[in-house]
This record gives structure tokens, C-alpha cells and sequence, in this order.
């Protein structure tokens, strides 16, 4: 089993998901070039990072098939990281889906927060990530030398 959110510094802990989460589904993701869901997902996927469209009114994003839910992508891809793009009020049943499909980690991003649902993914060993963008804390990381480039 991997390290959970209880045997990683916190400090260390958005090194580790952005070092071994490298397929990331993206919960919202829209394929809009001019939305941050897009953006983000995009510059995550020239770093290397396959990324899993969840969003069940397209059916591709950025050449990656899309899927209605994580359920249904957690069927046909591996995911490690469940990054959400939804409300805040949203997050618990996606939480949900991400604990039993076995992802490592639940990334909300920035004025995402649900403390509830952040509690129960903790608990079930999941590293968590609230109001923080994706993207942002790439860039920095790896400006400081703390990625691999």
C-alpha cells in the first residue's frame, strides 16, 4: 500500500502526489480552451501527465477520450489522482467514487474546499489537496528544484 496522508509530512506532501500521481483524472474537466479546467489540464499534460477527462457532456478532451464518471473511467484507466474542478458542495460524492476506485490522492483547486469530505478521504488513506491550484504548484515545485524537470 502506499504512503497515506498520515505517513507524509505535510510538507511533503505535494512533492510526493505531483512525483508519483501521474495520471490524473480531471472532474469537470471542460473542453473549452478559454476555461482554467482546460488550461490547467492541458499544461499538466505537456509535464508528462496523462490525464483522464471526467465530464459526462463530451465525449473527448484533449485527444483523451472522456468519461461520465470516475466509476466508469476507473474501468478503463489507472487513476492516481483525482483532481476536481466542481463546487464545493459537489466534492463528497466525488470523494466517494475516488476512495473506491483506490486513487492515492484528491486535489480540489482553488475555492474548492469540503472539510467533511476532506476528513473521510484522510481517513481512508488518501493524500488531500484543498483550494490550491494544480498547475501553480507545478510550476513552483519544479522552479525550486523539488520535481523532477
Amino acid at each position: 500500500m502506499s504512503p497515506g496522508a498520515t505517513t507524509i509530512p505535510p510538507a511533503d506532501r505535494l512533492p510526493y502526489i505531483l512525483t508519483h500521481c501521474r495520471t490524473i483524472a480531471v472532474v469537470g474537466l471542460s473542453p473549452k480552451p478559454h476555461r482554467a479546467s482546460f488550461d490547467v489540464a492541458r499544461y499538466m499534460q505537456g509535464q508528462g501527465y496523462r490525464i483522464i477527462p471526467v465530464n459526462p457532456n463530451a465525449t473527448e478532451v484533449l485527444g483523451e477520450k472522456a468519461y461520465a464518471s470516475l466509476t466508469e473511467a476507473a474501468q478503463h484507466e489507472h487513476i492516481d489522482l483525482v483532481n476536481c474542478f466542481r463546487n464545493s458542495e459537489d466534492i463528497a460524492p466525488i470523494v466517494d467514487e475516488a476512495i473506491a476506485i483506490g486513487a492515492k490522492a484528491v486535489w480540489m483547486q482553488l475555492g474548492i474546499r469540503h472539510p467533511a469530505a476532506a476528513a473521510q478521504a484522510e481517513a481512508a488513506g488518501l493524500l488531500v489537496v484543498q483550494d490550491r491550484c494544480l498547475m501553480v504548484d507545478h510550476r513552483v515545485l519544479q522552479s525550486r528544484g523539488l520535481l523532477p524537470a
